[in-house]
Protein backbone atom coordinates (compact mmCIF):
# COMPACT_ATOMS: atom_id res chain seq x y z
CA UNK A 1 0.00 0.00 0.00
CA UNK A 2 1.76 3.34 -1.18
CA UNK A 3 0.82 6.85 0.30
CA UNK A 4 1.11 9.28 -2.50
CA UNK A 5 0.49 13.17 -1.40
CA UNK A 6 -0.90 15.34 -3.76
CA UNK A 7 0.91 17.75 -5.31
CA UNK A 8 -0.38 21.25 -7.30
CA UNK A 9 -2.13 20.54 -10.89
CA UNK A 10 -1.97 16.74 -10.71
CA UNK A 11 -4.95 14.40 -11.21
CA UNK A 12 -5.93 11.17 -10.23
CA UNK A 13 -5.47 10.06 -13.95
CA UNK A 14 -1.66 10.99 -13.40
CA UNK A 15 -1.35 9.41 -10.15
CA UNK A 16 -3.05 6.12 -11.47
CA UNK A 17 -1.02 6.16 -14.04
CA UNK A 18 2.27 6.67 -12.30
CA UNK A 19 1.69 3.64 -10.00
CA UNK A 20 -0.52 1.57 -12.61
CA UNK A 21 -3.26 0.94 -10.53
CA UNK A 22 -6.83 1.61 -11.87
CA UNK A 23 -8.62 4.83 -10.85
CA UNK A 24 -11.54 3.17 -9.44
CA UNK A 25 -9.26 1.29 -7.21
CA UNK A 26 -7.82 4.70 -6.26
CA UNK A 27 -11.47 6.37 -5.75
CA UNK A 28 -12.69 3.41 -3.23
CA UNK A 29 -9.68 3.28 -1.27
CA UNK A 30 -10.08 6.73 -0.12
CA UNK A 31 -13.86 7.41 -0.28
CA UNK A 32 -13.42 10.01 -2.92
CA UNK A 33 -17.14 11.22 -3.46
CA UNK A 34 -15.61 13.27 -6.72
CA UNK A 35 -12.57 12.20 -8.35
CA UNK A 36 -11.70 15.39 -10.59
CA UNK A 37 -11.04 17.16 -7.08
CA UNK A 38 -8.11 16.56 -5.42
CA UNK A 39 -6.82 19.55 -2.62
CA UNK A 40 -3.08 20.21 -2.78
CA UNK A 41 -1.28 18.39 0.16
CA UNK A 42 -4.12 15.26 0.51
CA UNK A 43 -3.04 11.70 1.22
CA UNK A 44 -4.16 9.27 -1.19
CA UNK A 45 -3.84 5.76 -0.39
CA UNK A 46 -2.75 3.95 -3.51
CA UNK A 47 -3.46 0.19 -3.30
CA UNK A 48 -0.80 -2.16 -4.59
CA UNK A 49 1.74 -5.05 -3.61
CA UNK A 50 4.23 -3.17 -6.03
CA UNK A 51 7.15 -0.75 -4.91
CA UNK A 52 7.83 2.69 -6.23
CA UNK A 53 11.07 3.77 -4.53
CA UNK A 54 12.73 7.27 -5.31
CA UNK A 55 16.43 7.04 -5.27
CA UNK A 56 18.25 9.26 -2.47
CA UNK A 57 21.98 10.68 -2.59
CA UNK A 58 23.98 7.76 -1.82
CA UNK A 59 22.14 5.12 -2.89
CA UNK A 60 22.94 2.16 -5.00
CA UNK A 61 21.13 -0.66 -6.96
CA UNK A 62 22.79 -3.18 -5.14
CA UNK A 63 21.48 -1.66 -1.54
CA UNK A 64 18.14 -1.11 -2.81
CA UNK A 65 18.16 -4.87 -4.00
CA UNK A 66 19.53 -6.06 -0.64
CA UNK A 67 16.57 -3.67 0.99
CA UNK A 68 13.23 -4.82 -0.76
CA UNK A 69 15.04 -8.82 -0.97
CA UNK A 70 15.19 -8.64 -5.15
CA UNK A 71 18.32 -9.07 -7.42
CA UNK A 72 20.13 -6.13 -9.33
CA UNK A 73 18.84 -7.94 -12.33
CA UNK A 74 15.30 -7.97 -11.33
CA UNK A 75 15.40 -4.32 -11.24
CA UNK A 76 17.36 -3.84 -14.14
CA UNK A 77 14.81 -5.78 -16.25
CA UNK A 78 11.24 -3.73 -14.53
CA UNK A 79 13.11 -0.56 -15.19
CA UNK A 80 15.12 -1.00 -18.64
CA UNK A 81 18.29 0.55 -17.22
CA UNK A 82 20.95 -0.74 -19.30
CA UNK A 83 23.87 0.65 -16.80
CA UNK A 84 23.21 0.20 -12.90
CA UNK A 85 25.75 2.95 -12.13
CA UNK A 86 23.19 5.73 -14.24
CA UNK A 87 20.62 5.74 -10.77
CA UNK A 88 20.36 9.08 -9.77
CA UNK A 89 18.30 11.23 -6.71
CA UNK A 90 14.60 11.53 -7.35
CA UNK A 91 14.18 8.60 -10.19
CA UNK A 92 11.97 6.34 -9.48
CA UNK A 93 12.72 2.54 -9.35
CA UNK A 94 9.59 0.25 -9.97
CA UNK A 95 10.04 -2.98 -8.07
CA UNK A 96 7.11 -5.46 -8.34
CA UNK A 97 5.48 -7.48 -6.08
CA UNK A 98 5.85 -11.59 -7.07
CA UNK A 99 3.32 -12.70 -9.99
CA UNK A 100 2.21 -16.70 -9.78
CA UNK A 101 0.41 -17.57 -13.09
CA UNK A 102 -1.89 -20.45 -12.08
CA UNK A 103 -1.45 -24.18 -13.67
CA UNK A 104 -3.90 -27.02 -14.20
CA UNK A 105 -4.91 -28.75 -10.82
CA UNK A 106 -3.62 -25.52 -8.06
CA UNK A 107 -5.43 -24.73 -5.41
CA UNK A 108 -5.30 -21.52 -3.65
CA UNK A 109 -4.27 -23.16 -0.47
CA UNK A 110 -1.16 -24.64 -2.11
CA UNK A 111 -0.12 -21.45 -3.71
CA UNK A 112 -0.35 -19.38 -0.06
CA UNK A 113 1.64 -22.12 1.14
CA UNK A 114 4.28 -21.98 -1.81
CA UNK A 115 5.40 -18.42 -0.99
CA UNK A 116 4.71 -18.54 2.53
CA UNK A 117 1.83 -16.22 2.34
CA UNK A 118 -1.99 -16.64 4.38
CA UNK A 119 -4.72 -17.64 1.83
CA UNK A 120 -6.89 -14.88 3.49
CA UNK A 121 -3.91 -12.71 1.92
CA UNK A 122 -3.94 -14.01 -1.49
CA UNK A 123 -7.48 -13.75 -1.67
CA UNK A 124 -8.12 -10.04 -0.58
CA UNK A 125 -4.74 -8.76 -2.26
CA UNK A 126 -6.16 -10.49 -5.70
CA UNK A 127 -9.90 -9.70 -4.86
CA UNK A 128 -11.28 -12.95 -5.27
CA UNK A 129 -14.58 -13.71 -4.80
CA UNK A 130 -14.87 -17.58 -4.76
CA UNK A 131 -11.47 -19.33 -3.91
CA UNK A 132 -12.73 -22.54 -5.12
CA UNK A 133 -12.94 -21.17 -8.56
CA UNK A 134 -9.46 -19.94 -9.91
CA UNK A 135 -8.84 -20.68 -13.31
CA UNK A 136 -5.44 -21.62 -15.04
CA UNK A 137 -3.69 -18.73 -16.60
CA UNK A 138 -4.81 -16.60 -13.88
CA UNK A 139 -2.03 -14.39 -13.01
CA UNK A 140 -2.14 -13.44 -9.04
CA UNK A 141 -0.28 -11.41 -6.78
CA UNK A 142 1.74 -12.91 -4.34
CA UNK A 143 1.82 -10.64 -0.73
CA UNK A 144 4.83 -9.26 0.47
CA UNK A 145 4.42 -8.83 4.11
CA UNK A 146 3.29 -10.72 6.78
CA UNK A 147 0.73 -9.52 8.99
CA UNK A 148 0.83 -9.60 12.39
CA UNK A 149 -2.70 -10.41 14.52
CA UNK A 150 -4.37 -7.71 16.25
CA UNK A 151 -7.18 -6.92 18.75
CA UNK A 152 -9.43 -3.97 17.57
CA UNK A 153 -12.20 -2.71 19.68
CA UNK A 154 -14.25 0.22 18.96
CA UNK A 155 -16.49 2.51 20.74
CA UNK A 156 -19.63 3.91 19.16
CA UNK A 157 -22.10 6.65 20.65
CA UNK A 158 -24.80 6.62 18.15
CA UNK A 159 -26.93 4.24 19.08
CA UNK A 160 -30.12 2.73 18.12
CA UNK A 161 -31.31 2.43 14.68
CA UNK A 162 -28.13 5.32 13.72
CA UNK A 163 -25.66 2.08 14.78
CA UNK A 164 -26.73 -0.20 12.20
CA UNK A 165 -25.16 1.02 9.18
CA UNK A 166 -22.05 2.24 10.97
CA UNK A 167 -21.84 -1.21 12.51
CA UNK A 168 -22.83 -3.07 9.20
CA UNK A 169 -19.71 -1.15 7.32
CA UNK A 170 -16.93 -1.94 9.88
CA UNK A 171 -17.68 -4.68 12.05
CA UNK A 172 -15.96 -7.37 10.14
CA UNK A 173 -12.52 -5.65 10.67
CA UNK A 174 -13.37 -5.59 14.95
CA UNK A 175 -12.64 -7.78 17.77
CA UNK A 176 -14.58 -5.83 20.38
CA UNK A 177 -17.74 -3.30 20.05
CA UNK A 178 -18.39 -1.13 22.85
CA UNK A 179 -21.89 0.48 22.61
CA UNK A 180 -20.61 3.54 24.58
CA UNK A 181 -22.03 3.61 27.61
CA UNK A 182 -24.26 2.73 30.68
CA UNK A 183 -24.06 5.39 33.13
CA UNK A 184 -24.47 4.22 36.78
CA UNK A 185 -26.19 6.44 39.37
CA UNK A 186 -26.41 6.89 42.74
CA UNK A 187 -28.24 3.92 43.75
CA UNK A 188 -25.90 1.53 41.77
CA UNK A 189 -28.12 1.44 39.08
CA UNK A 190 -27.57 1.63 35.52
CA UNK A 191 -29.04 4.65 32.89
CA UNK A 192 -31.04 2.12 30.14
CA UNK A 193 -28.99 2.63 26.31
CA UNK A 194 -30.64 1.18 23.21
CA UNK A 195 -27.71 -0.67 22.32
CA UNK A 196 -29.77 -4.02 21.21
CA UNK A 197 -29.22 -2.84 17.16
CA UNK A 198 -25.50 -2.32 17.68
CA UNK A 199 -24.83 -5.33 19.23
CA UNK A 200 -26.95 -7.56 16.93
CA UNK A 201 -25.69 -6.19 13.68
CA UNK A 202 -21.74 -6.58 15.59
CA UNK A 203 -22.52 -10.10 16.30
CA UNK A 204 -23.67 -10.59 12.41
CA UNK A 205 -20.21 -9.16 11.44
CA UNK A 206 -18.29 -11.23 14.22
CA UNK A 207 -17.71 -9.07 16.49
CA UNK A 208 -17.81 -9.43 20.47
CA UNK A 209 -19.97 -7.23 22.07
CA UNK A 210 -18.24 -5.69 25.47
CA UNK A 211 -20.41 -3.84 27.84
CA UNK A 212 -19.05 -0.18 28.83
CA UNK A 213 -19.77 1.37 32.51
CA UNK A 214 -18.95 5.03 32.84
CA UNK A 215 -19.46 7.70 35.45
CA UNK A 216 -19.35 10.63 33.40
CA UNK A 217 -21.19 12.84 31.23
CA UNK A 218 -20.82 15.37 28.60
CA UNK A 219 -21.54 17.88 31.72
CA UNK A 220 -20.35 16.27 35.23
CA UNK A 221 -17.09 15.11 35.66
CA UNK A 222 -18.44 12.34 37.77
CA UNK A 223 -15.70 12.43 40.40
CA UNK A 224 -18.37 12.30 43.28
CA UNK A 225 -20.75 9.57 42.02
CA UNK A 226 -17.43 7.75 41.37
CA UNK A 227 -16.25 8.03 45.17
CA UNK A 228 -19.91 7.39 46.66
CA UNK A 229 -20.14 4.05 44.74
CA UNK A 230 -16.07 2.80 45.62
CA UNK A 231 -16.32 3.75 49.10
CA UNK A 232 -19.30 1.45 49.57
CA UNK A 233 -18.99 -2.26 49.36
CA UNK A 234 -22.81 -3.12 49.06
CA UNK A 235 -23.06 -0.48 46.38
CA UNK A 236 -20.17 -1.41 44.54
CA UNK A 237 -21.23 -5.54 44.67
CA UNK A 238 -24.83 -4.22 43.37
CA UNK A 239 -23.54 -2.38 40.49
CA UNK A 240 -21.49 -5.30 39.17
CA UNK A 241 -24.61 -7.24 40.05
CA UNK A 242 -26.57 -4.87 37.96
CA UNK A 243 -24.23 -4.85 34.89
CA UNK A 244 -23.86 -8.90 35.01
CA UNK A 245 -27.81 -9.12 34.66
CA UNK A 246 -27.51 -6.77 31.35
CA UNK A 247 -25.17 -8.47 30.48
CA UNK A 248 -26.19 -11.92 30.52
CA UNK A 249 -30.08 -10.20 29.05
CA UNK A 250 -28.04 -8.85 25.69
CA UNK A 251 -25.41 -11.31 25.59
CA UNK A 252 -22.24 -9.00 26.38
CA UNK A 253 -19.26 -11.38 27.02
CA UNK A 254 -17.30 -8.69 29.18
CA UNK A 255 -17.09 -5.51 30.84
CA UNK A 256 -15.39 -1.87 30.18
CA UNK A 257 -14.87 -0.08 33.21
CA UNK A 258 -14.45 3.66 31.89
CA UNK A 259 -14.15 5.52 35.32
CA UNK A 260 -12.95 9.15 34.57
CA UNK A 261 -11.94 11.52 37.01
CA UNK A 262 -11.58 9.45 39.94
CA UNK A 263 -10.54 11.70 42.75
CA UNK A 264 -7.18 11.11 44.25
CA UNK A 265 -7.63 9.78 47.48
CA UNK A 266 -10.54 6.95 45.76
CA UNK A 267 -7.23 4.95 44.22
CA UNK A 268 -7.16 2.25 46.50
CA UNK A 269 -10.98 1.82 46.51
CA UNK A 270 -10.97 1.87 42.65
CA UNK A 271 -8.25 -0.71 42.39
CA UNK A 272 -9.95 -2.77 45.05
CA UNK A 273 -13.28 -2.40 43.45
CA UNK A 274 -11.79 -3.87 40.10
CA UNK A 275 -10.21 -6.77 41.91
CA UNK A 276 -13.56 -7.73 43.49
CA UNK A 277 -15.12 -7.28 39.52
CA UNK A 278 -12.33 -9.61 38.30
CA UNK A 279 -12.90 -12.17 40.76
CA UNK A 280 -16.71 -12.09 39.90
CA UNK A 281 -16.44 -11.85 36.65
CA UNK A 282 -14.04 -14.00 35.47
CA UNK A 283 -16.43 -16.56 37.50
CA UNK A 284 -18.93 -15.94 35.04
CA UNK A 285 -16.82 -16.54 32.37
CA UNK A 286 -16.66 -12.88 31.27
CA UNK A 287 -13.56 -11.18 30.57
CA UNK A 288 -12.84 -7.53 31.53
CA UNK A 289 -11.05 -4.23 30.64
CA UNK A 290 -10.39 -0.75 31.13
CA UNK A 291 -9.76 2.81 30.51
CA UNK A 292 -7.06 4.14 31.59
CA UNK A 293 -5.85 8.25 31.51
CA UNK A 294 -2.68 8.84 28.94
CA UNK A 295 -0.27 9.01 31.81
CA UNK A 296 3.67 9.41 31.35
CA UNK A 297 4.68 8.73 34.59
CA UNK A 298 3.34 7.42 37.99
CA UNK A 299 3.26 10.31 40.07
CA UNK A 300 0.95 12.44 36.80
CA UNK A 301 -0.91 15.30 38.65
CA UNK A 302 -4.13 15.66 38.00
CA UNK A 303 -7.73 14.98 38.49
CA UNK A 304 -7.54 12.89 35.68
CA UNK A 305 -4.77 11.07 35.92
CA UNK A 306 -3.79 10.05 40.04
CA UNK A 307 -6.30 7.61 40.31
CA UNK A 308 -5.66 4.95 37.47
CA UNK A 309 -2.85 2.88 38.94
CA UNK A 310 -1.22 1.43 35.49
CA UNK A 311 0.34 -1.38 37.15
CA UNK A 312 -2.88 -2.68 39.39
CA UNK A 313 -4.97 -2.54 36.05
CA UNK A 314 -2.17 -4.18 34.33
CA UNK A 315 -2.21 -6.84 37.08
CA UNK A 316 -5.97 -6.78 37.51
CA UNK A 317 -7.68 -6.39 33.75
CA UNK A 318 -7.52 -8.79 30.95
CA UNK A 319 -6.43 -5.85 28.90
CA UNK A 320 -6.64 -2.08 28.95
CA UNK A 321 -7.33 0.48 26.63
CA UNK A 322 -5.13 3.67 26.83
CA UNK A 323 -7.19 6.97 25.81
CA UNK A 324 -4.15 8.18 23.75
CA UNK A 325 -5.89 10.85 22.41
CA UNK A 326 -7.70 14.77 23.03
CA UNK A 327 -4.82 16.89 23.26
CA UNK A 328 -6.70 18.54 20.83
CA UNK A 329 -9.78 18.90 23.00
CA UNK A 330 -13.01 20.65 21.94
CA UNK A 331 -12.63 23.20 24.63
CA UNK A 332 -8.93 23.64 24.23
CA UNK A 333 -6.35 25.89 21.64
CA UNK A 334 -5.54 24.46 17.83
CA UNK A 335 -3.78 21.45 18.32
CA UNK A 336 -3.23 17.62 16.66
CA UNK A 337 -6.04 15.71 18.73
CA UNK A 338 -3.48 12.58 18.95
CA UNK A 339 -0.20 13.82 18.34
CA UNK A 340 2.23 10.81 18.14
CA UNK A 341 5.10 12.11 19.57
CA UNK A 342 2.67 12.26 22.68
CA UNK A 343 1.54 9.04 22.45
CA UNK A 344 4.96 7.24 22.32
CA UNK A 345 5.82 9.16 25.75
CA UNK A 346 2.32 7.63 27.12
CA UNK A 347 3.04 4.05 25.46
CA UNK A 348 6.95 4.33 27.35
CA UNK A 349 5.08 4.50 30.32
CA UNK A 350 2.94 2.13 30.07
CA UNK A 351 4.85 -0.67 28.83
CA UNK A 352 7.06 -0.67 31.77
CA UNK A 353 4.52 -1.22 33.98
CA UNK A 354 1.71 -3.25 32.13
CA UNK A 355 2.02 -6.54 29.91
CA UNK A 356 2.49 -5.43 26.19
CA UNK A 357 -0.03 -8.41 25.31
CA UNK A 358 -2.70 -6.57 27.72
CA UNK A 359 -2.32 -3.01 26.23
CA UNK A 360 -4.86 -1.50 23.46
CA UNK A 361 -3.85 1.85 21.92
CA UNK A 362 -6.58 4.73 21.64
CA UNK A 363 -6.88 5.99 17.91
CA UNK A 364 -9.42 8.78 17.70
CA UNK A 365 -10.87 9.31 14.00
CA UNK A 366 -12.57 12.51 13.86
CA UNK A 367 -10.94 16.13 13.03
CA UNK A 368 -11.46 19.10 14.92
CA UNK A 369 -12.15 22.83 13.39
CA UNK A 370 -11.11 26.10 15.23
CA UNK A 371 -12.56 29.13 14.76
CA UNK A 372 -9.05 31.88 15.10
CA UNK A 373 -8.06 33.73 17.14
CA UNK A 374 -8.82 31.37 19.70
CA UNK A 375 -10.01 31.68 23.37
CA UNK A 376 -10.03 29.29 25.59
CA UNK A 377 -13.51 27.85 26.29
CA UNK A 378 -14.63 28.45 22.44
CA UNK A 379 -15.89 25.21 21.52
CA UNK A 380 -14.39 23.50 17.87
CA UNK A 381 -16.63 21.91 16.00
CA UNK A 382 -16.12 18.13 15.44
CA UNK A 383 -16.41 16.24 12.62
CA UNK A 384 -15.10 13.52 9.89
CA UNK A 385 -11.69 13.18 8.27
CA UNK A 386 -13.67 12.93 4.99
CA UNK A 387 -15.45 16.39 5.96
CA UNK A 388 -12.11 17.88 6.29
CA UNK A 389 -10.86 16.69 3.20
CA UNK A 390 -14.31 18.84 1.64
CA UNK A 391 -14.00 21.49 3.58
CA UNK A 392 -10.38 21.93 2.68
CA UNK A 393 -11.45 21.66 -1.55
CA UNK A 394 -14.43 24.10 -0.87
CA UNK A 395 -12.02 26.43 0.49
CA UNK A 396 -9.24 25.97 -1.62
CA UNK A 397 -6.65 25.34 1.28
CA UNK A 398 -3.40 23.60 1.26
CA UNK A 399 -3.25 20.57 3.65
CA UNK A 400 0.04 20.76 5.79
CA UNK A 401 1.72 18.03 8.22
CA UNK A 402 3.09 17.93 11.39
CA UNK A 403 6.11 15.56 10.87
CA UNK A 404 6.96 15.61 14.51
CA UNK A 405 3.05 15.02 16.07
CA UNK A 406 2.45 13.01 13.00
CA UNK A 407 -1.24 14.85 11.88
CA UNK A 408 -2.29 16.76 9.00
CA UNK A 409 -3.81 20.35 8.99
CA UNK A 410 -5.16 23.40 7.52
CA UNK A 411 -6.09 27.14 7.78
CA UNK A 412 -8.68 28.56 5.82
CA UNK A 413 -11.04 31.31 6.20
CA UNK A 414 -14.87 31.03 5.59
CA UNK A 415 -17.19 32.65 3.98
CA UNK A 416 -17.20 35.50 6.35
CA UNK A 417 -14.14 36.39 7.09
CA UNK A 418 -13.34 34.01 10.13
CA UNK A 419 -10.16 32.14 10.00
CA UNK A 420 -9.91 28.93 10.99
CA UNK A 421 -7.30 26.11 11.82
CA UNK A 422 -7.99 22.20 11.35
CA UNK A 423 -6.54 19.14 12.69
CA UNK A 424 -7.50 15.52 11.34
CA UNK A 425 -6.39 12.17 10.50
CA UNK A 426 -5.08 10.83 7.14
CA UNK A 427 -3.49 8.10 5.61
CA UNK A 428 0.10 9.21 6.95
CA UNK A 429 -0.94 9.94 10.91
CA UNK A 430 -3.05 6.23 10.87
CA UNK A 431 0.28 4.34 9.53
CA UNK A 432 1.87 6.45 11.88
CA UNK A 433 -0.12 4.87 14.93
CA UNK A 434 -0.17 1.81 13.24
CA UNK A 435 3.21 1.30 13.27
CA UNK A 436 3.38 2.04 16.98
CA UNK A 437 1.12 -0.06 17.94
CA UNK A 438 3.68 -2.86 15.69
CA UNK A 439 6.92 -0.98 17.33
CA UNK A 440 5.62 -1.48 21.02
CA UNK A 441 4.60 -4.98 20.29
CA UNK A 442 1.15 -4.17 22.12
CA UNK A 443 -2.19 -5.78 21.84
CA UNK A 444 -3.62 -3.94 19.32
CA UNK A 445 -5.87 -0.61 18.87
CA UNK A 446 -9.43 0.56 20.17
CA UNK A 447 -11.11 3.11 18.15
CA UNK A 448 -12.88 6.68 19.80
CA UNK A 449 -15.31 6.14 18.20
CA UNK A 450 -16.98 4.52 15.51
CA UNK A 451 -19.92 7.14 13.22
CA UNK A 452 -16.86 9.61 11.64
CA UNK A 453 -16.68 8.20 8.06
CA UNK A 454 -12.45 7.50 7.33
CA UNK A 455 -12.64 5.09 4.25
CA UNK A 456 -8.66 5.20 4.21
CA UNK A 457 -8.22 3.79 8.06
CA UNK A 458 -10.30 0.81 7.17
CA UNK A 459 -8.24 -0.09 4.21
CA UNK A 460 -5.07 0.37 6.09
CA UNK A 461 -5.64 -1.32 9.02
CA UNK A 462 -6.92 -4.54 7.21
CA UNK A 463 -3.70 -4.17 4.72
CA UNK A 464 -1.03 -3.42 8.12
CA UNK A 465 -2.95 -5.81 10.34
CA UNK A 466 -5.23 -9.24 10.87
CA UNK A 467 -7.59 -9.17 12.77
CA UNK A 468 -7.99 -11.27 16.07
CA UNK A 469 -11.51 -12.81 16.36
Amino acid sequence: MIIHVVKSGETLWQIANRYRVPMDSIVAANGLSDPDVLVVGEALLVPTEDIFYVVKPGDTLWNIAQEYGVTMPYILKNNAIANPNSIYPGMMIYIPAARHRVAAGESLWGIARRYGVSLQDLIRINDIEDPDRIQPGMELIIPRTVRPVKTVNGYIYMLGQAAVPIVREVGRLLTYLSPFAYLIREDASLQPIEDEPAIQTGREEGAVPMMAVTNFTATSKGENLASIILNDAALSAQLLTNSMNIMRQKGYKGLNVDFENVLPEDRGAYNRFLEGAAARLHASGYFLSTALAPKTGPEQAGLLYEAHDYPAHGRIADFVILMTYEWGYRKGPPQAISPIDRIREVLDYAVSVIPRNKILMGFQIYARDWTLPHTQGDEAETFSPQEAIRRAAQFGAEIQYDYTAESPYFRYTDSRGSAHEVWFEDARSARAKFSAVKDYNLAGVSYWALGYPFPQNWVLLEDTFRIRR
